[in-house]
């Protein structure tokens, strides 16, 4: 006998797979992917704006156009763009309400970062004796950098954007929906449970009070009515 199946036909995913997948996607590889595209911004600026300043673009003579003063202006300008690329784009829907206090943690979690690379430079330098320029870079521009990422990345999305946090938008927004959804509901007559009309009038009046401006005048459906 024929076979009936449509030969275009494809296997589909089973739906598990294909929900597993979304919940990969949606929790934790597109912070991800826009975690990393911040951070290449912020590496390029970085980088940029320590060389302009080392080279004295912006003037000569003065504290900025040391090694020491331009990397600390190019990394704190650095950090604070990337705090506004996570929080309005990365992180957006889980930024915090304090502001201030976000701003302080991922401070915090920046430097935390930072001593990572320094550490791992440490280590080959001082401890294991690879002192080469090439080693130094590997040390912390490949492995410290890799590891501060995923340090970094592991705190920014459960614990400086996470979405446990109580000043955070996205807690707020499900506790709003929360008192929306226990909101005491109206009752039949159209009344609060408080006996308040819901039209403004007091329920004390009864049904049938508000009929309107033609039975103030007599001039309601009664009053039209053959005698």
């Amino acid at each position: 006998m024929p076979d009936h199946e449509p030969r275009n036909a494809t296997p589909h995913a089973p739906s598990g797979l294909r929900s597993a997948l979304s919940r990969l996607w949606d929790g934790l590889l597109a912070y991800l992917l826009k975690f990393g595209v911040v951070g290449l911004l912020g590496l390029v600026i970085d980088v940029a704006l320590f060389n302009l300043l080392r080279i004295g673009v912006f003037g000569d003579d003065h504290w900025a156009q040391s090694a020491i003063g331009a990397k600390t202006i190019s990394t704190s300008v650095a950090i604070v763009f990337n705090w506004l690329g996570n929080r309005y784009w990365t992180f957006r829907i889980h930024r915090r309400k304090n502001y201030l206090r976000e701003f302080g943690e991922y401070v915090v979690v920046s430097i935390g970062g930072m001593l990572i690379a320094l550490g791992c430079l440490w280590i080959s330098h001082h401890w294991l004796g690879y002192t080469s320029l090439l080693a130094d870079n590997i040390a912390t521009n490949v492995v410290g950098l890799a590891l501060g990422t995923v340090f970094r990345f592991v705190l920014y999305r459960y614990w400086v954007f996470g979405h446990h946090r109580a000043d955070g938008l996205s807690n707020l927004r499900v506790e709003e929906a929360q008192r929306t959804l226990f909101e005491e509901p109206a009752q039949d007559d159209g009344t609060d449970l408080d006996g308040t009309a819901l039209n403004g009038t007091d329920a004390a009046d009864g049904p049938g009070t508000n009929a309107g401006p033609d039975a103030a005048d007599g001039q309601g459906p009664a009053a039209l009515s053959p005698r």
